[in-house]
């Protein structure tokens, strides 16, 4: 492990942190639930908790959450979804999907953001167990060993955190504004190019005739479906589908292949083809794009293929169609399905457009290519920005808990101290009897099992409990690691005296009667 400053700690989170209360609501109970779905994974922030009543709520919905909290998912893919539970959300019920944490004595700002960081996430996902439901356990998490700042230090680094993480959100909120810019820059030169501002006083200068309002069917020929046929992962010419047209070009990953000849001969593309995407959602039906001969290819069915006349140019006519104009009019004419939209040749050669004289075409290709040459270079020089900033947050955090981001101050309590009070009142148990504790698990006190000496321990502290399932849940155990610990237990000699309950009289020479009682109870 790396050196910590002066004053600090290492020490695991099951020695800062507590789990919630369970318990299950009432029937007509109204709560705020919050599972994964709630969780906004790029700002942190619980934003959409359920608004539920008690005879809807799922089994999960058990855990209760109070201000400070910190939910950690246990579920794959959903690794990086945490959060810290805001005063709204106080008492309210959380999914056991989460790890509830509950900070003990420290900043629980300082744990939040421990468990948002690249090297908590990256642990965990090396310790994701299980085929159908791959997750981690809250012992995996509790387990993880972190840098403890002392108190007042830990207040100190987590303010100036929140302040270096609000001007790295206002740089991506700027950012998110420039990409939005780009896309209307591309709208609006569209819409002049097709319109006939854009070239109007070349067209003046050079003396041409205003654009006539004209019929794409008077200017289209060839107009074909593709092929129906099924493509393969490999083969000799690559089958043009309509995931291969993107913002108004091919793009030519993700393809699929064929070796028919037939097929090859039939459907064969050649320079200057436009290609019209005839199916797809509503949103994306009618995307166009022009092939330029880059490589032998054929197209597939939900594609149609119509070549242009020698006064009209293919990339002027890809232009209109994926102009705000074009688009519109794929959105007047499509016929929606389940879940998909369709338009037909016959539609598509109703589309009306604005045609310009040849030369002026040619003239507007080369305005509207350079100006969208720029809008490349704009964007990638935005992607690169962004992920500058996406690398400036996990630096920060790791910089934040080397003990770099703000300077130590020697009069601080050191964190050795401050952990042994943890220690020391966590040690006295809450209660565990009495009608309350039937629906709600005391567990503000219950020390983490982690192996067969700990759950000795942990016996010892709750043999009030006379109910098996309280034992394992409380525990925070899977019924065959709490199995293996007890009789590793058992073989050692560390229990002596048996369980109360129904438990008792074969604890020691009967040790499968215990684990079908523990399965029977839960």
């Amino acid at each position: 492990m790396n050196e910590l400053p002066d004053g600090w700690v290492w020490t695991n989170i099951g020695d800062i942190t507590s789990d919630a209360l369970q318990r299950q609501p009432t029937a007509d109970e109204q709560f705020k639930y919050i599972d994964i779905s709630s969780v906004d994974r790029l700002t942190k922030r619980v934003t959409s908790p359920q608004i539920l009543y008690g005879h809807d709520a799922p089994s999960r919905a058990r855990k209760i959450v109070a201000t400070g909290d910190v939910l950690v998912s246990m579920t794959r893919p959903n690794l990086n979804a945490v959060a810290m539970v805001s005063p709204e959300l106080d008492q309210q019920i959380a999914s056991t999907g989460f790890d509830v944490l509950r900070p003990l004595q420290i900043e629980p700002r300082w744990l939040f953001y421990i468990v948002r960081s690249d090297d908590f996430v990256s642990a965990m996902s090396d310790l994701v167990q299980g085929a159908l439901y791959p997750a981690i356990r809250s012992q995996d998490v509790r387990g993880y060993i972190v840098p403890l700042a002392p108190f007042n230090e830990q207040k100190r680094v987590v303010n100036q955190l929140e302040l270096l993480l609000d001007r790295i959100t206002a740089c991506s909120n700027r950012l998110d504004r420039i990409s939005s810019l780009l896309k209307r820059m591309r709208e609006a030169v569209l819409v002049a190019a097709t319109s006939g501002e854009l070239t109007a006083e070349w067209r003046e200068a050079n003396k041409y005739k205003s654009p006539v309002d004209v019929l794409l069917a008077d200017y289209a020929t060839e107009v074909n479906y593709g092929t129906s046929a099924k493509s393969a992962a490999s083969g000799l010419i690559p089958v043009l589908r309509m995931g291969n047209i993107q913002g108004g070009c091919l793009d030519w990953n993700n393809l699929v292949y064929t070796s028919d000849p037939i097929e090859i001969e039939k459907y064969a593309l050649r320079p200057g083809d436009v290609l019209f995407n005839r199916t797809n959602s509503p949103e994306l039906v009618g995307k166009t794009a022009v092939f330029n001969g880059e490589q032998q290819a054929i197209f597939a069915g939900y594609l149609v293929r119509f070549r242009c006349t020698d006064q009209l140019l293919p990339d002027y006519i890809n232009y209109c169609l994926n102009s705000p104009k074009g688009r519109n009019y794929c959105w007047r004419v499509k016929s929606d399905g389940v879940s998909q939209s369709n338009i037909n040749a016959k539609k598509l050669l109703g589309f009306r457009f604005l045609l310009p004289s040849l030369a002026e075409q040619q003239e507007i290709v080369r305005c509207v290519e350079n100006l969208f040459d720029f809008a490349d270079q704009l964007e990638a020089r935005l992607q690169a920005t962004r992920n500058a900033v996406d690398r400036v947050i996990p630096a920060i955090l790791s910089k934040a808990f080397r003990g770099e981001l703000v300077p130590q101050d020697p009069n601080d309590e050191p964190a050795s101290v401050l952990l042994e009070r943890i220690h020391s009142a966590r040690t006295k148990v809450a209660p565990t009897t009495g009608p309350a504790n039937r629906r709600v698990m005391q567990t503000q006190t219950l020390r983490t099992v982690q192996s067969a000496r700990d759950l000795v321990e942990f016996l010892a502290e709750n043999t009030a409990s006379r109910k098996p399932s309280f034992i394992v849940q409380a525990a925070e155990l899977d019924v065959d690691d709490f199995y293996a610990f007890l009789r590793e237990a058992v073989t050692n000699g560390w229990i002596e005296q048996p369980l109360p309950g129904p438990v008792e009289p074969e604890l020691k020479v009967n040790l499968d009667a215990f684990r079908q009682t523990v399965h029977q109870g839960i």
